[in-house]
């Protein structure tokens, strides 16, 4: 445990690598920039060599400094979680599970932690720690204040809401109805009341830290401290503290990098057509590929997908890993996605890097990252149909590589280099990097 004088924050990761990665990244800018400990919680997954192999790395990183627990991925069977229900009552029944090797642990602490940071599917830490250790709580948005307001709002809507329709909310820009969780449009089933005690549960902590920042997001922050239905909704403080990532590098712009993320997965003619795409657009590429599984886009969210080794061509077009060897590099294992990122050659990923972006939305709110993406910020394009319901051909996959490696008639580059350098501006002293300043005042 750490046994620092300096201040000591602790940290809760909901299950599932993509949770967990941002809350490694927050608590390594908190150690380098503000002089904290820290100790980070995370549930486990049958992923966990992965998220083993990331804390491992932070922890060397920063010894004496960076901490970890992991605590147990136990189902709390009251809440009638089935193996088959969906991933927010699912994520619940295992946070809630954790809970009390998460309060045992803080108990033994010989220095406690003077707050919690616990990101948004972690609300239920917060309720149940903070009063007992008597901590400031917060609540950290690894998305955007985008999938915030949407979160916060829905629990006052009064009408059914209709998926061919705009959904309003207040002071901040619609969302398309097809881009919504599909809990949205049923009140009365689990995953709707879940999500929406989360976004009055969010309501009850002493701050919210967003992963944005005021150029990425103007309107939807503007609207917290502005708009007045909206500032009714959300009372407490708001800070921008994006991007939580380190220091941009300059990319070559070279190769295009594929991965589905911590979570996603494809189908096998998906997987199929993908290849065949990569292959047509004649660019060089690193895909991070995993074995495919039909009907689940979320398969490997809490779960490990078995590395496919001398496996790989079967999911693929015969030859194909003949015709591309020196085209691309196909990648079977699990790989530290921002060292790809920032790699000098990477030129179709990060916004925080300046390349533009193929959205892809499989599940949870990456569909509304993509309208976001795509037509609010205009430094995305994506497929005309929604991935997660129809098959995207390798015409299309081959037309959108050549897009945003070739063609700059839609400013997709343009746009997304202002913005990388807004990011960097960011994380200079002012804007993000002042935000998280007056959080860590309060801490210390």
């Amino acid at each position: 445990m750490v046994k620092s004088s300096k201040p000591h924050v602790a940290l809760f990761a909901s299950p599932g690598l993509g949770h967990l990665i941002p809350i490694v990244e927050l608590a390594k800018r908190l150690i380098a920039q503000h002089g904290f400990t820290v100790t980070v919680f995370a549930v486990t997954t049958e992923a966990g060599r992965a998220e083993d192999e990331l804390l491992r790395s932070a922890t060397s990183s920063w010894p004496g400094l960076f901490d970890t627990v992991v605590l147990p991925n136990v189902v709390d069977d009251s809440l009638g979680v089935e193996p088959k229900t969906g991933i927010i009552p699912r994520m619940l029944g295992m946070v809630r599970g954790a809970l009390p090797t998460l309060r045992s642990s803080i108990s033994e602490m010989v220095v406690k932690p003077t707050a919690i940071i616990v990101d948004q599917f972690g609300i239920e830490a917060v309720k149940v720690l903070a009063e007992e250790f008597d901590v400031l709580k917060y609540v950290f948005i690894a998305s955007n204040a985008w999938f915030l307001a949407y979160n916060a709002y829905l629990p006052y809507v009064q009408n059914k809401v209709d998926p061919n329709k705009m959904f309003y909310i207040p002071g901040c820009e619609s969302i398309p109805g097809r881009d919504l969780l599909q809990l949205t449009f049923d009140p009365n089933c689990r995953a709707y009341r879940d999500f929406a005690s989360i976004g009055r549960d969010i309501m009850t902590v002493d701050g919210i830290l967003v992963n944005t920042w005021e150029d990425l997001e103007p309107r939807t922050l503007a609207a917290f401290k502005d708009d007045l239905s909206m500032k009714s909704i959300v009372k407490v403080p708001v800070y921008p503290i994006g991007p939580i990532i380190g220091r941009p590098k300059q990319p070559d712009e070279s190769v295009v990098y594929v991965s589905f993320g911590s979570g996603g997965t494809i189908s096998t003619q998906q997987t199929i057509e993908l290849a065949w795409g990569l292959e047509l657009s004649k660019h060089r590429f690193i895909w991070v590929i995993r074995p495919p599984i039909e009907n689940d886009r979320s398969a490997s969210l809490f779960k490990s997908v078995h590395d496919l080794d001398d496996s790989i061509s079967k999911c693929l077009p015969k030859g194909f890993l003949d015709r591309t060897r020196d085209l691309g590099i196909v990648v079977s294992k699990w790989v530290p996605q921002e060292e790809i990122i920032r790699h000098r050659s990477v030129g179709g990923f990060s916004i925080v890097n300046g390349v533009p972006i193929i959205a892809w939305p499989l599940y949870a709110e990456q569909n509304m990252n993509a309208t976001m993406l795509s037509e609010n910020l205009g430094i995305a394009i994506r497929p005309e149909g929604k991935p997660s319901e129809v098959l995207v051909g390798r015409e299309e996959i081959e037309r959108m590589v050549k897009c945003v490696m070739d063609n700059e008639e839609f400013g997709l580059r343009r746009r997304v280099k202002d913005l990388k350098k807004s990011a960097y501006e960011a994380l200079k002293e002012g804007g993000s990097y002042c935000a998280l300043s007056k959080i860590a005042k309060d801490l210390k």
